[in-house]
């Protein structure tokens, strides 16, 4: 189809943009049919998604009230979790470039609009009227994640928050990272470079999924060893919940305290490692010139558009 076309998904309840992908980004890499069928499997009970949303949520409400009139953009939703820890006291759009996954999202969250795309455009004059964007591990999918960041903090208005969270630390980087179409992990200085000269002030910066890093790091040293994957379509994310299921939720969820005394001034120090980095940002007023990947950020090690051609 043709990019511009209107393009209705049965079961949604508007017309969404015609395909704008993340290809629209340089690079851009859409994650398999089968891993979005498992991640709509497994979501409700995993512990890293649960205990995410957890975590998500405890810090939408101290960035933004519940209120229906309230506007929060999904970018990148996937099969819709996020949105359906929100939807009950938000007003929720979740943007995505997979047709797949958008049928998953809007069968979990019926109320909330979902959008066929990944282009701030693609939302219209939502983006200008959002409080909160998530960007929830959206930014490693994209070759140019510069341009990207940029592209929404140019269309938010003055006051708009984003909630960022990225795969952190190349020195866990496994099979799983090449299997989800990752370009990169971060590190603090990384992550921070993205927003660099641009108007927008930050609330928040850390590592986080600290707790369980240890186990984390040693899990994926034996997977590279042997060049193996822990759990199912390619990735570590397997479909066994039980007691332990349970603990590691409690764990990382648990991790939400130290998040909210930073994010509230309470506290100066975050997590100095983790699986995960995570931000808040707050747009100021300014201008937000949309741009390009600077030429002296270091090449990123995998390249998966490359790899899905051969």
């Amino acid at each position: 189809m043709i990019a511009g076309d209107d393009r209705e998904i049965p079961g949604n309840r508007g017309v969404l943009p015609g395909p704008t992908p993340f290809e629209e980004e340089p690079g851009g890499y859409l994650l398999e049919d089968a891993q979005f069928a498992l991640y709509a499997e497994v979501q409700e009970a995993h512990w890293w998604f649960a205990g995410r949303r957890e975590i998500v949520r405890a810090i939408v409400h101290r960035l933004v009230a519940p209120s229906r009139s309230t506007i929060v953009v999904d970018v990148g939703c996937g099969t819709g979790s996020n949105i359906a820890a929100l939807a009950d006291e938000y007003s929720c759009v979740g943007l995505e470039p997979s047709a797949e996954a958008v049928r998953f999202a809007q069968a979990r969250s019926p109320s909330a609009r979902f959008y066929w795309g990944a282009s701030p455009d693609a939302l219209g004059e939502i983006a200008g009227m959002a409080r909160l964007f998530l960007l929830m591990d959206v930014l490693e999918h994209v070759a140019d994640d510069f341009h990207l960041l940029s592209r929404y903090l140019a269309a938010a208005s003055p006051g708009a928050e984003f909630l960022i969270t990225v795969p952190a630390d190349m020195s866990i980087w496994n099979e799983q990272d090449i299997r989800l179409g990752h370009y990169r992990r971060y590190d603090r200085r990384r992550l921070e470079r993205l927003w660099e000269g641009l108007p927008v002030s930050v609330k928040l910066l850390s590592h986080y999924n600290a707790r369980l890093y240890p186990i984390v790091r040693l899990i994926r040293a034996i997977g590279r060893a042997t060049n193996r994957t822990w759990g199912d379509a390619g990735t570590d994310v397997n479909r066994r919940t039980g007691p332990m299921n349970r603990l590691l939720r409690r764990i990382f969820a648990g991790e939400q305290r130290i998040l909210l005394e930073l994010l509230e001034g309470r506290r100066s120090i975050g997590y100095s490692r983790g699986v995960s980095l995570i931000a808040v940002l707050r747009r100021e007023p300014g201008i937000a010139t949309p741009r390009a990947r600077p030429a002296d950020i270091e090449p990123d090690p995998f390249h998966p558009e490359e790899s899905h051609e051969r």
